[in-house]
């Protein structure tokens, strides 16, 4: 007899998490706070709730909006503590007092830092599995409200998992510097297309990736063509090939905005035997 399936529609996923969705557009509405970050936020106090503390999203939705907004600022503090040990030793476990009152308990900073692996892949974890399934529309909203353009969840992939590494709460998918010696380079490669009459310059292509993972990019290869044509394509070869995965996020190929022109983003397949060119050294205008 065949195992009943059972599946979750998008609707009810995000009544599931109602209450998750109400503190984040608080946040994000009545606060007018960034986005991203107050996606990140969110996942740090579902991750607390799921550590042992008790009806953490339920305690700080029934307090005043000032209140939601100091601990939403904390929780930032704590969000740097699980990311860089240094930064343990630069602020006073006083800096969370309005958390550790709402706890109703001793919450020191050192907690985050005991628990640091624990955190940072649960935090990771509810940022992906829960907050880009349950918040996508209200975060493009705001987003666009503030003259951002992302869209689609691999867009949205992208942005909060640079926001992550940014604070130290990477996955280590790409060690800095690290040039993949372990991973063909063609397992490793992006191919970019551009719309006719929308040129993209090798430098907003960078400049677009850096912003999203910081320096993930060995190099590109842009289109070579004659004087006064356009490029149609390129090549970007990153450090490693999870880059890839997140922008495509389980899709085939990704739509994006660099600079108001749209690119298609899809994996590198070689055709022919054909193989990238040595690798050169990048010098990308405005970045040294």
């Amino acid at each position: 007899m065949a195992a009943n399936s059972f599946h979750i529609t998008v609707d009810e996923f995000r009544l599931f998490h109602k209450i998750d969705r109400e503190l984040y557009c608080l946040l994000v509405n009545e606060l007018q706070r960034d986005p991203l970050d107050s996606m990140q936020i969110l996942a740090l106090w579902i991750w607390m709730e799921r550590a042992g503390l008790k009806n953490v999203i339920r305690k700080i939705f029934s307090l005043p909006n000032f209140l939601i907004n100091e601990l939403a600022d904390e929780a930032v503090i704590c969000l740097k503590f699980i990311g860089d040990n240094g930064f343990l030793l630069s602020i006073d476990a006083s800096d969370i007092w309005q958390t550790q009152n709402v706890m109703a308990k001793e919450f020191p900073l050192q907690f985050f830092n005991e628990n640091r692996d624990s955190a940072t892949s649960g935090i990771r974890k509810i940022a992906t599995e829960v907050c880009l399934k349950a918040l996508p529309d209200i975060t493009e909203r705001a987003l666009r409200s503030s003259g951002q353009t992302l869209t689609g969840e691999s867009s949205l992939m992208g942005s909060l998992m640079g926001r992550f590494a940014h604070l130290g709460l990477g996955d280590d998918m790409y060690p800095r510097r690290m040039n993949g010696q372990d991973v063909p380079r063609e397992d490793r490669t992006m191919f970019v297309t551009f719309s006719k009459g929308y040129p993209v310059a090798e430098w907003e292509i960078n400049g677009f990736f850096t912003m999203l993972f910081g320096e993930c990019i060995e190099s590109i290869y842009v289109q070579e063509v004659k004087p006064h044509e356009q490029s149609l394509y390129a090549r970007v070869v990153f450090f490693t090939p999870a880059i890839i995965d997140i922008i495509l996020s389980a899709v085939t190929k990704a739509k994006f905005t660099i600079n108001g022109k749209h690119v298609w983003m899809r994996k590198y397949v070689p055709k022919n035997g054909n193989t990238l060119p040595p690798m050169m050294p990048q010098n990308f205008p405005g970045t040294n």
